[in-house]
């Protein structure tokens, strides 16, 4: 079993920069992609950003988030990254870090991912 940890939320402005973490409680092989999810009140559940390691590393990005989040990881630590520049209001949103054994065309889907962290909640004033 595989459990999450996100931290890094909070409240700022619009404009600055968040980054969240997301820790993993053991490195496992039943694992090979990271991926952030956000969802703000009433929306659906939204693909942010992955990162699959499986021959290399390979990075997905979200249309929304494109040039401005950048996702990363640290395997010696189990700890995994969404660095988040130029941050808009629309970005509210609470944030999931997920992990799971993935081809690359399922990482942007929810669906596909096993585990999942409790969430952080990011907020962005105007």
């Amino acid at each position: 079993q595989v459990q999450l940890v996100e931290s890094g939320g909070g409240l700022v402005q619009a404009g600055d920069s968040l980054r969240l973490s997301c820790a993993a409680s053991q490195h496992t092989f039943r694992i090979n992609t990271v991926g952030w999810f956000r969802q703000a009140p009433g929306k659906e559940r939204e693909f942010v950003a992955a990162l699959r390691w499986a021959g290399g590393d390979t990075t997905y990005y979200g249309d929304s988030v494109k040039g401005r989040f950048t996702i990363s990881g640290d395997n010696a630590k189990n700890t995994f990254y969404l660095r988040m520049d130029s941050l808009k209001p629309e970005d509210t949103a609470t944030y999931y870090c997920a992990a799971g054994l993935l081809t690359g065309l399922q990482t942007t889907r929810k669906d596909n991912y096993f585990y999942w962290g409790q969430g952080t909640l990011v907020t962005v004033s105007s």
